[in-house]
């Protein structure tokens, strides 16, 4: 049995209006020539496969039929009718209150596959006939350009190739036009991409915009999007389009990042899906994100949505879990000022972290039983030896594990000869600084500026410098820009 492709799964969709008047659907499917137990409907969520959701099963009687039902509001989109092989299945557009028959002939999935009182779906079959014949001729053209013998030929396969493209633009704009509230004319505006006009383009001062295209892609990025149509979260469509707009098109600084999240929430705002998407997705993507100082992000988005009642959906208890860890990061977020620990050394001699003078401070937290540490902290005091002390940085060392065992502390601190640094220690907890740096894994290392702000967290070896490199380059811009003003 053949299956759809992704591709033709965002191509290959019908249009039409609902034919059942209430909530939810009921579908009826026949399977003829072969013998199946189980049939099922799956959805998607924002993501393409193989990421897929069950939403109803039924079981084939004798005759070959079962039917799929549900009178529960169904917010529509792309559905799957998936076999209990769980890899014969075809994509179709379900609307709430749809009411189908499907046949399925075994042999010719999803080709062959028949609608009946499913407007928007009985043409299925033109859209494969379109794209069959679409496909087969651009692998026709992408061979030509393949073996093109030299610039000219090239130049020809590459304009054939680009006036093929625009038959399948067409195509979709046809469509849009014709049944433009169709949930299919929905799917292909979400689709769309930005045309960036054609010619120079310059700027107030006569000089070339060199940024027009990138500027203009972006400004126009969510043009078809319809932010206020919940049927588009099942669709493989979304979350690729967050994907691209944040990680390749917004700039990695916390105030760019929050200002396209307040925008995308303000588009979803009033949906179900789309808007509980959009806040989980940032949610998420704050806390995974390897960009240092995203976590500001976390903490903003728990400020001003969480913690303001907009995430309805989540329970109490996940809810306070979500506001307690943005509690947790908050005080250490980049651009604070560093929490003050004051401990004793392993002389047993008082230290300030905020009192200890220095250009800048790394704050290590450590601990010589740590498998990593024991890697990790060697080769950060190379790096101190070499190029962070000149720079006039100081490291204050903080042990971080509950043995009270002091000799293996200072064991390992001799032999790395690491008294150098203020290495310091709290065997009573009475500091709480796992707390107040969000220091529950080891180790954990910041940098502080000279007046103790928190510039850089989360770091390693292999990227202190290129920080300290990257605060030195900022201060000398803004020195010469002070001079000349």
């Amino acid at each position: 049995m053949k299956k759809i492709t992704l591709i033709a799964m965002l191509l290959l969709l019908g249009f039409g209006q609902s034919s059942f008047a209430t909530d939810g659907y009921k579908i009826q499917v026949k399977l003829t020539g072969a013998n199946d137990s189980m049939v099922y409907l799956a959805y998607y969520y924002a993501k393409g496969l193989p990421t897929i959701y069950k939403a109803d099963s039924a079981k084939f009687n004798k005759s070959g039929v079962a039917v799929l039902q549900s009178k529960q509001n169904t917010v529509g989109g792309i559905y799957i009718i998936l076999l209990s092989d769980q890899k014969t299945y075809f994509e179709f557009l379900l609307n709430n209150g749809d009411n189908m028959d499907i046949t399925m002939p075994a042999n010719d999935i999803p080709y062959g596959v028949k609608f009946r009182n499913s407007s928007e779906n009985e043409h299925f079959q033109e859209y494969e006939k379109f794209l069959k014949d679409y496909g087969e001729k651009e692998r026709m053209l992408t061979t030509e350009l393949a073996s093109a013998k030299n610039s000219a030929d090239s130049a020809t396969a590459r304009k054939n190739l680009s006036d093929q493209s625009k038959v399948l633009i067409d195509y979709r704009n046809n469509v849009t036009t014709k049944y433009p509230n169709s949930l299919l004319a929905s799917i292909f505006k979400a689709l769309e991409v930005p045309h960036v006009p054609d010619g120079k383009h310059l700027l107030p001062n006569g000089q070339e915009d060199t940024m027009f295209a990138a500027n203009y892609y972006k400004a126009h990025y969510w043009d078809g999007f319809n932010f206020q149509d919940d049927r588009l979260i099942h669709t493989p469509i979304y979350d690729a389009k967050l994907s691209e707009y944040i990680n390749k098109m917004t700039y990695p600084y916390t105030d760019s990042i929050e200002k396209e999240a307040n925008m995308l929430l303000s588009k979803t705002k009033g949906t179900q899906e789309l808007f509980k998407y959009t806040l989980a997705w940032f949610n998420n993507w704050s806390q995974e994100s390897k960009v240092m100082g995203m976590d500001e992000v976390f903490v903003y988005l728990v400020e001003n949505y969480y913690m303001k009642g907009y995430a309805t959906w989540e329970s109490p208890d996940n809810l306070s879990k979500i506001i307690q860890r943005a509690e947790q990061v908050a005080p250490n977020v980049i651009g604070n000022v560093a929490p003050e620990m004051k401990m004793n050394d392993v002389e047993g001699k008082p230290q300030s972290l905020l009192d200890l003078k220095a250009k800048y401070t790394l704050v290590v937290f450590w601990s010589p039983t740590c498998g990593f540490c024991q890697h990790e902290i060697p080769e950060i005091d190379s790096l101190y030896r070499t190029v962070l002390k000149d720079k006039g940085v100081r490291v204050f060392a903080v042990r971080d594990d509950e043995d009270k065992d002091v000799k293996v502390w200072k064991d390992f601190i001799d032999k790395n000869k690491l008294n150098d640094w203020v290495n310091v220690w709290d065997p009573e907890r009475k500091v709480d600084f796992q707390a107040k740096y969000d220091a529950y894994n080891t180790p954990t290392i910041y940098l502080l500026d000279d007046k103790k702000i928190i510039r850089g967290k989360k770091l390693d070896h292999t990227n202190i410098a290129e920080v300290i490199q990257m605060l030195e380059a900022k201060e000398k811009m803004q020195k010469n820009s002070n001079t000349k003003s």
